[in-house]
């Protein structure tokens, strides 16, 4: 007779500083990264770059990405959305390492810090600076918290292409030249496109545990198929937004390897995404669209800085 054997145990999460690392989600802090870098890029090429500046941009976009990715920890686990039949990673609050109160409690030390990071943008930029960060903080601990959160009404799309995407590149263009062209706000476009095609990606691989907590995300409210070709719309979004502005100025040829980028490897993504329901396939997919996020934006900076 077979030996019957017991399941191995999950492992118990990780203690102390490590915790807060993996509650912070690394894989997804380039989406708050490579606006930044685009910003930068735009700058350098219009003479207006400003060092201390882009640094505190840098600084104050990661510490919001932080913050709300732990309020999203404690509030998803609240609401019943981060379960045992999770497919994604493992949540901190979730798994019991943290209770809803600790997590919140990081994140507005996240956000207070964010402010911190942005005490010279605003004495260098004014109201506008101000402004900006006190909505971004808003909307990050809407994101998940509420009675109207971003993320449980199909809203969520919407807010990580406008604050990964203009808002991100135009306020980081804005803190260094003081002045805010309309250009600068499309160009914000591209990487607002793939940092939201990073959402979709997730919200289609949790469609069924979304749709059991009453998480109306887009995938849910329309079905699997209506994600995935937003999924391909966002990356064609994306492809288009440098081709344009290289088109238009006639100039910043070096601009379209954005572009090919997303030509080459979007098209791969998006057939993975149609074709697989596995979280073993999903789980990947979500870092390497944030991978291609993250270069998108170095070639599109680079290429406009730089021709």
């Amino acid at each position: 007779m077979a030996r019957l054997t017991a399941p191995p145990p999950t492992p118990a999460p990780p203690a102390g500083v490590g915790l807060w690392l993996e509650a912070a989600r690394p894989k997804t802090l380039p989406a708050a990264i490579a606006p930044v870098l685009v910003g930068i890029g735009l700058a350098w090429e219009a003479g207006a770059f400003h060092a201390l500046a882009a640094a505190c941009a840098l600084a104050g976009a990661v510490l919001i990405q932080i913050g709300t990715n732990y309020s999203n920890d404690a509030e998803d686990f609240v609401r019943g959305a981060d379960t045992e039949a999770r497919k994604g990673p493992r949540r901190a609050t979730a798994s019991g390492a943290v209770t809803a109160v600790q997590m919140r409690a990081a994140a507005a030390v996240a956000f207070a810090l964010a402010v911190a990071a942005g005490g010279f943008l605003i004495w260098r930029g004014g109201w506008p600076v101000l402004a900006l960060g006190l909505v971004s903080i808003a909307s990050g601990v809407a994101y998940t918290a509420g009675r109207y959160a971003l993320a449980y009404t199909g809203l969520a799309d919407v807010f990580v292409l406008v604050f990964f995407g203009p808002v991100a590149v135009g306020g980081t263009y804005y803190v260094q030249a003081l002045d805010l062209p309309a250009w600068v706000l499309v160009a914000g476009l591209g990487p607002g496109f793939l940092a939201t095609a990073i959402l979709i990606a997730n919200n289609v691989r949790d469609v069924e545990e979304d749709r059991a907590a009453n998480k109306r995300t887009l995938a849910v409210r329309f079905g699997r198929g209506f994600g995935v070709r937003l999924y391909n719309a966002c990356l064609s979004g994306a492809l288009v937004v440098p081709a344009a502005l290289a088109l238009v100025s006639r100039d910043h040829v070096g601009v379209l390897a954005a572009s090919a980028l997303v030509a080459v490897l979007g098209r791969r993504l998006g057939r993975t995404l149609a074709v697989s329901d596995d979280p073993a396939v999903l789980n990947p997919l979500l870092g390497k669209t944030a991978g291609l996020l993250f270069l998108y934006s170095v070639a599109f900076a680079l290429g406009w800085a730089l021709t």
